[in-house]
């Protein structure tokens, strides 16, 4: 989970129980600042997705037990909504989840003046991630040498009018 360490984790136990009980996965939490103001933001998931209504009902569940614990000092705006469908792919159970599926993935230091890579996410062992590239050769990189690692389930073909 991204965002101010202690913040996060304390806001995570507050929330697990209620998302559990609402039958949602807790995907991601963070903690940021943007301009003057600081979101809460809660990513949740579920099998066969989330729904705005899943967003509504884990927003009105936790508000209370969230101002109640006042694990957050300064004011902040809450946003609870779905990773998406391009979702980073932030703890081991999210890589292990979706090996075989497309990925991109953006690199700290370029190798050989290329960042971006795209491609099926082959293997994910110990922080060592394993993408198949396009050309059929494989790249591993430390989890820790990413900017991000995401889904890449866009399709132009998703767009065309037939």
């Amino acid at each position: 989970m991204a965002g101010k360490g202690n913040t996060v984790v304390k806001v995570a136990e507050i929330v697990a129980p209620y998302a559990e009980e609402l039958g949602l996965d807790i995907w991601d939490i963070r903690f940021v600042k943007e301009g003057t103001d600081w979101y809460l933001r809660i990513f949740i998931d579920k099998d066969g997705g989330v729904s705005i209504d899943d967003c509504v009902d884990l927003t009105h569940a936790i508000t209370k037990p969230l101002d109640d614990a006042d694990p957050i000092s300064q004011s902040y705006l809450l946003e609870v909504s779905s990773p998406g469908v391009e979702r980073e792919l932030i703890t081991d159970s999210h890589f292990e989840k979706y090996i075989g599926a497309a990925v991109m993935m953006r690199l700290i230091r370029p190798i050989d003046k290329v960042r971006d890579f795209g491609g099926i996410l082959k293997n994910y062992e110990n922080g060592l991630i394993t993408v198949e590239l396009a050309d059929g050769e494989e790249l591993t990189v430390n989890k820790k040498e990413t900017s991000y690692v995401k889904l890449d389930d866009f399709d132009m073909n998703d767009f065309k009018n037939n």
